[in-house]
């Protein structure tokens, strides 16, 4: 990103009805990085704050799983709770009030339709889907007509599926979000296209701008924002705000275990890779004991419980990888870091202290 400081003044933007007075949307991050206490706070101080629909089963050890395996939410129906996504968004409220609360639900789990129902149903706002190209979204929100719709897209060419396959259920997105390939977590490019100029953030905003634009769709880019400047450097390109998870990691309000944050502090720039997946994505995450373990064949086996996304094939992929998602994501919340997979976006080494969700908004507002 861009190291001259602009410094504008951020403006608010409405994502269908909803005004989000500070144009941050705080990335989902699963499995439970950011649930309540992230989401809700963040809202309170004026961005979106975003709850990941993952792997909500895990959500209070597992109280609101209602079969365990192994110490593991068993199916669908468990690992994507639908009591655990209630109680969440409903202490979220508790912290944020009526601000907009938005939810993230990846498009390659199973049970989509189900879980974006569940969410409306639980008081979200705005629906956040990527992890493919969500070509019946408005479907599931039929009955919701005051839900903002908000797809995450990595090129103009999705952008223009979705609008014409949205067509039949005369619906736009509300927003749409660009995401490059330096995020955190799964990428929506081929391990190559992950390095080549063609497909950096700044060369993907201004097609994408350009078509929205023709339907007045705000975009809000993401990946590698980091801050003021790098934000600034979006909105001179055409976004109308930007979407940023892994810097929220290492906030006291974050979700996730404290060795998690504690972690990404003791981060270097070498330490931050691309991996495979059992989703098909390549994932941006940081290499820790349980990338020594596939190497050396000693990681926990893997054994389909959670029955978690589509595309894994009932851990088949996962097994081809060396590791279970599911499992090594909830091993990461609760601070697991022998076995644990760590996402992280291609900056997370910059994170150097844990401070407030207060202090990082007042951060990027005013470039300190």
């Amino acid at each position: 990103m861009s190291n001259l400081h602009i410094n504008k003044e951020l403006k608010s933007v409405k994502i269908g009805k909803h005004l989000i007075e500070i144009p941050i949307i705080q990335g989902g991050m699963g499995v439970g990085i950011s649930w309540d206490k992230l989401a809700g706070t963040v809202s309170k101080e004026g961005g979106l704050g975003v709850i990941s629909g993952v792997g909500t089963g895990y959500y209070k050890n597992k109280n609101f799983s209602h079969r365990n395996i192994a110490g593991r939410p068993y199916e669908v129906e468990n690992f994507y709770s639908r009591d655990a996504l209630f109680e969440i968004f409903s202490n979220a409220r508790k912290i944020c009030g009526d601000k907009p609360l938005g939810c993230n639900i990846l498009y390659a789990i199973n049970d989509y339709g189900r879980v974006v129902r569940d969410a409306c149903e639980a008081g979200a706002n705005i629906i956040i889907t990527g992890a493919g190209i969500p070509s019946n979204m408005p479907e599931f929100t039929r009955d919701f007509p005051d839900v903002a719709l908000v797809p995450i897209v990595s090129s103009v060419r999705a952008l223009k599926i979705i609008i014409k396959k949205w067509a039949r259920y005369n619906k736009l997105p509300d927003a749409v979000i660009l995401e490059g390939p330096l995020s955190g977590g799964h990428q929506g490019f081929t391990y190559e296209q992950c390095f080549q100029d063609e497909f950096q953030l700044e060369n993907l905003v201004a097609p994408v701008v350009e078509e929205a634009n023709k339907f007045n769709i705000p975009v809000f880019s993401a990946g590698g924002i980091w801050d003021k400047n790098d934000i600034d450097r979006m909105i001179e390109l055409g976004s109308a705000g930007v979407q940023m998870g892994t810097r929220f990691i290492a906030t006291h309000e974050c979700d996730a275990d404290l060795k998690f944050k504690e972690l990404l502090l003791k981060t270097t720039k070498n330490d931050i890779i691309l991996m495979k997946s059992p989703v098909g994505y390549p994932a941006r995450g940081i290499k820790t004991s349980l990338h020594f373990k596939m190497e050396t064949k000693t990681a926990p086996k893997v054994a389909c419980i959670s029955n978690c996304v589509s595309p894994c094939h009932r851990g088949e992929e996962a097994k081809a990888v060396g590791f279970c998602i599911a499992d090594r994501l909830s091993d990461a919340y609760f601070g697991d870091t022998e076995n644990g997979l760590f996402f992280s976006g291609s900056n997370g080494y910059r994170a150097n202290e844990i401070i407030s969700v207060k202090e990082l908004i007042n951060k990027l507002k005013n470039g300190e």
